[in-house]
């Protein structure tokens, strides 16, 4: 009898474990083989400074958060361009990536600072070679989103789109795959689920919001309204 109940309470035991191991693997951890040896759990501070979370976002897209799918992702890089690109999200996960401390504003008046991980925009811009008449980039996103910022910017302030955020993979509503990290601009700016980069010669290209009025600039420390 004694011997029954100490199989009793080990196997007990086991279940507990399988269970924990099930919650898991639910949660996030062997769902994305990305990361099936790390549980997805923010980071909550970095150097020092409090990070916020991907709960403190706003949803404030044009048609919705949007699914994509990975296994069918492909970033485009195209227009005034000597060699138009195109990557998987596997090729791209395993171009050089850079982390950021960086703070988006957005103009209905909230800010998150957070830790991004994701790829130099300088990277893809050598691989694609833009032609000499090239001053702008276009961003272009699933939901059918554009925006834009000068080319040289871009380069000067080494931005990076993310496909991390606070050491997780980015979310569904925070713009997975990738979003831009548009450092220093508002936050209409930080396009998500970003699937087309286009170079042009249209420095006064007007993205959705900046067609409606909104500083076609973007500079967080400046108007919001372009008058």
């Amino acid at each position: 009898m004694r011997d029954m109940r100490r199989w009793s309470a080990k196997r007990g035991v086991l279940l507990g474990v399988a269970v924990v191991a099930m919650t898991w693997v639910v949660a996030g951890g062997l769902s994305n083989p990305e990361n099936a040896t790390i549980p997805a759990v923010e980071v909550t501070e970095y150097e020092g400074t409090r990070l916020g979370s991907v709960e403190d976002f706003r949803e404030n897209s044009i048609r919705g958060v949007q699914t994509v799918d990975p296994a069918t992702y492909t970033l485009a890089m195209d227009g005034l361009v000597t060699q138009s690109q195109s990557w998987t999200y596997g090729e791209l996960l395993e171009m050089e990536h850079k982390q950021r401390l960086v703070t988006i504003h957005c103009v209905e008046g909230w800010s998150v600072t957070a830790l991004w991980d994701g790829i130099p925009l300088a990277r893809l811009l050598d691989l694609a070679e833009p032609t000499v008449g090239a001053n702008t980039v276009i961003f272009h996103a699933v939901d059918g989103y554009t925006t834009s910022l000068p080319l040289d910017l871009i380069l000067e302030r080494d931005l990076l789109i993310a496909d991390k955020i606070n050491g997780i993979t980015l979310p569904a509503a925070n713009g997975f795959p990738y979003q831009l990290v548009a450092e220093s601009k508002w936050g209409y700016k930080w396009i998500r689920w970003l699937e087309r980069i286009e170079l042009s010669n249209d420095a006064d290209y007007r993205g959705f919001w900046e067609s409606f009025g909104y500083s076609n600039d973007g500079d967080a420390e400046g108007p919001k309204f372009d008058y």
